[in-house]
């Protein structure tokens, strides 16, 4: 059987650069990695770039979500046939009628609060980013002094209307098998929905003590899950 190409899907307020560490490992270990960047200006337009992205590779697939792009790889619709199995990584594991941004008020300890974010206009409509001096806190708080720097700096901000989409029919993780890394001190998405979610899934957990930023902290817990999911 071929082994499949890993997708690392990046999620809201970093860029597909987050996965870098990852990215260095699993290539070291000889996978054939490709991480693209979503638009996120519109759910609906997450999942049709998405799928649109999948359809131009070949062979099997495993896709990797970090934070909002679990919602994302959740609806059927954004993936295609080749894709054998889910990474869920501090991330959305949505079902038919559900949003994120209701996911996310299902327990307490969010940070991702009015105080803390900044919004801006943009051509068509608003994009929120975390405030500088909050993002180590909310995003980073496992982060070097460097990384939390940087990633404040160049945030890929979101559009707020990305958090309420929602599909109509049943999630992708109901078939395809799933893994799900549990971040125990993230800030942005809590512990126990986190936990929650992965467990109406199905999911094969593992936790690591890290913040929502765990692509960067810990690329060797990530890139183990996506290497058992590639298996």
């Amino acid at each position: 059987m071929n082994q499949p190409t890993t997708v690392l899907v990046h999620g809201a307020l970093t860029d597909a650069s987050v996965w870098r560490r990852v990215s260095l490992r699993l290539q070291d270990a000889g996978h054939t990695v490709i991480a693209p960047s979503l638009p996120m200006r519109d759910f609906d337009g997450d999942i049709a770039y998405l799928r649109q992205f999948l359809s131009t590779l070949t062979g099997p697939l495993v896709v990797a979500a970090h934070s909002y792009a679990g919602s994302v790889v959740s609806a059927p619709e954004a993936l295609t046939a080749h894709v054998r199995s889910l990474v869920f990584v501090t991330a959305f594991q949505q079902d038919a009628g559900e949003t994120a941004s209701a996911l996310n008020g299902k327990f307490p300890g969010s940070l991702l609060v009015p105080d803390n974010l900044v919004v801006r206009d943009y051509p068509g409509g608003v994009e929120v980013y975390l405030r500088p001096d909050r993002f180590a806190e909310v995003y980073a708080g496992d982060a070097s002094e460097r990384d939390q720097k940087i990633l404040a700096t160049a945030q890929k901000p979101f559009d707020p209307i990305t958090l309420e989409g929602s599909f109509a029919t049943a999630a992708s993780w109901h078939d395809r098998p799933s893994w799900a890394v549990v971040s125990t001190q993230d800030n942005s998405i809590p512990a126990e929905t986190q936990r929650w979610m992965a467990e109406r899934a199905g999911s094969v957990v593992v936790e690591v003590d890290s913040s929502h930023a765990v692509p960067l902290v810990h690329p060797d817990v990530v890139a183990g899950a996506v290497v058992a999911a590639a298996g």
